[in-house]
C-alpha cells in the first residue's frame, strides 16, 4: 500500500537516529518499516476515535519492543535519546492523521524501553 498522506509520505522517519552512528541503519530500517506499517494501517482502517488509534499504536509499540533485541545485538540500544525520538515519531503520526488530542504517552504506553 502506498501512503496517501503527503506529510507522512515526505517525513524522514527516525532521521535523528540515522544521523547518529550509535544506531545501526539496518535496525533503524526495521523501525522505519514499523512506523510505515502503522501509517498504512491507519489509512486502511481509519480509526474513528482515540481508542481505536491507540490499539494500532500499541501494536506498533510492541513491534518496537521486539526490535530492542536487534539493537542490543548490534551493540546499540533504545536509550533516552532513542526513546524520545521514537515517541516523537508516534506523536507526529497521530497529528498527521488528525488526532491532535492524542496523549503522547498513551500512544506508546506498551513500551518496554
Amino acid at each position: 500500500m502506498t501512503i496517501s498522506n503527503e506529510l507522512v509520505a515526505a517525513h524522514p522517519f527516525l532521521k535523528a537516529l540515522y544521523d547518529d552512528d550509535y544506531y545501526p541503519d539496518q535496525v533503524l530500517d526495521r523501525g522505519r518499516e514499523i512506523l510505515l506499517r502503522l501509517c498504512e494501517r491507519i489509512e486502511a482502517e481509519r480509526p474513528a476515535d482515540l481508542a481505536a488509534l491507540y490499539v494500532l499504536t500499541h501494536a506498533a509499540t510492541e513491534e518496537f519492543n521486539d526490535l530492542e533485541a536487534a539493537f542490543d545485538e548490534a551493540g546499540s540500544g533504545i536509550e533516552t535519546f532513542a526513546r524520545e525520538e521514537i515517541g516523537e515519531q508516534f506523536w507526529f503520526i497521530a497529528r498527521a492523521y488528525g488526532f491532535t488530542d492524542a496523549d503522547s504517552e498513551e500512544l506508546i504506553s506498551e513500551r518496554n524501553w
